[in-house]
């Protein structure tokens, strides 16, 4: 395919790559980005399926590596498409058999994404942080990435353990979080650290807890602060419990016992938002 010219979009009707077979090297990669963390990691690359999800990657400027495709494309998803051609990404059209083997949902749209795993640069002020402590479902850690960002949480920071937040069902709930949302990876001692070393003021490590803790609507949450919500099926993991400051509970009049992890770090967050807005 001739290069177009700097800010020329190329005529729909030239030539791109076409994958015809599941042994072509490519859809094998793709493949195994989807199914596999270690491929993920090792090649420091993941996958973002769908128009929505497509969009938010041209609204946030990130670059796809590149680009699969099949001809049952909305009108919305061929002017992604143009866009990416603008851009000099390598598209692949593949057959809509092919896409509907790597798709996540039951409707495939079409499109999908192959970008590079780029952590955005830690804030150097922040003050309002979540842990995600052994969280292992990835609906529950998309719906928090969403929701964090939702928020406007500045970090998000994950504990080895937790599930990998790069993985297809991770980015698909978390609907464009990730291109958005610092997140990094530490270990306790470190967030211990950074709460501590935190200017001008220390920030408080907080953890949901089902039980036992201050109900979160009597603390004060306009400070600086990282929220820990913990494992679904464990709750938080010894090591929260040692290096947590405080603990806040969601009380429940109700007889369940606890709350969805997403759901309640939803509840919280938005108080962090209610009382900063109110005060």
């Amino acid at each position: 395919m001739k290069p177009s010219k700097p800010g020329e979009i190329p005529n729909r009707s030239q030539p791109e790559p076409v994958i015809h077979s599941r042994h072509n090297a490519r859809f094998r990669e793709v493949r195994a980005l989807i199914e596999r963390r270690h491929e993920r990691e090792e090649k420091g690359l993941f996958v973002a399926e769908g128009v929505r999800l497509c969009e938010e990657i041209v609204r946030a400027g990130w670059h796809p590596q590149y680009v699969l495709y099949s001809e049952q494309l909305s009108e919305r998803g061929q002017r992604l498409l143009d866009h990416f051609r603008s851009q000099g990404v390598t598209l692949h059209k593949v057959s809509p058999e092919l896409m509907a083997s790597l798709a996540d949902t039951e409707t495939p749209q079409g499109i999908l994404c192959v970008l590079p795993i780029h952590y955005l640069t830690f804030p150097t002020h922040w003050d309002f942080g979540l842990v995600l402590d052994g969280i292992k479902d990835p609906g529950n850690a998309g719906t928090l990435l969403r929701t964090a960002w939702a928020a406007k949480v500045d970090v998000v920071i994950t504990i080895p353990g937790t599930t990998d937040l790069f993985a297809p069902k991770v980015v698909r709930a978390a609907m464009g979080a990730h291109f958005y949302l610092p997140i990094h990876e530490l270990k306790w001692p470190e967030i211990e650290a950074l709460a501590k070393q935190r200017t001008p003021q220390p920030a408080r490590v907080l953890l949901a807890e089902a039980q036992g803790g201050i109900p979160y609507w009597d603390y004060d949450l306009r400070q600086p602060l990282l929220l820990v919500i913990g494992s679904e099926a464990e709750g938080p993991s010894p090591e929260a419990h040692h290096y947590a400051d405080t603990r806040l509970t969601i009380p429940m009049p109700g007889q369940s016992e606890s709350l969805n992890a997403a759901i309640a770090a939803a509840i919280l967050l938005f108080e962090v938002v209610r009382q900063r807005q109110t005060s």
